[in-house]
C-alpha cells in the first residue's frame, strides 16, 4: 500500500491517496500562518489500516516544514496530538 498525502488549498485540507484513491481528508479553517483543524474522515473501505495516522502525521509534518501551527478542534487530530508529544509544539491556543 503506498500513500501521498497533499494539501489541498482550494478545499482548505489535507488528503491522502491511497494506491492513487482517494483515501481520506482533515480539512481545516486558515488563520494566517495557523490551521484550524476541524475534520479529520477516512472512507470506509481504508478504516482499521493507519491511514488516519499516517494523514495526521505528515499532515503535520507539512505544517511544521512550513513553519505553521495548529489548532486540534477535530478529536481524532487532537488524539494523535496526545499521543505524539513530539508534534506538541505545533499547537496554538484558539483565538
Amino acid at each position: 500500500m503506498s500513500y501521498l498525502v497533499e494539501e489541498n488549498p482550494a478545499e482548505h485540507r489535507f488528503e491522502i491517496l491511497v494506491d492513487d484513491a482517494l483515501a481520506g481528508f482533515a480539512a481545516y479553517l486558515p488563520r494566517g500562518e495557523t490551521r484550524v483543524f476541524t475534520h479529520t474522515e477516512v472512507r470506509p473501505e481504508f478504516a482499521g489500516r493507519g491511514v488516519g495516522s499516517a494523514l495526521i502525521r505528515s499532515t503535520l509534518d507539512q505544517v511544521r516544514e512550513q513553519g505553521g501551527r495548529v489548532v486540534p478542534r477535530c478529536p481524532f487530530m487532537r488524539a494523535f496530538i496526545e499521543r505524539h508529544p513530539e508534534y506538541a509544539d505545533l499547537v496554538v491556543a484558539p483565538a
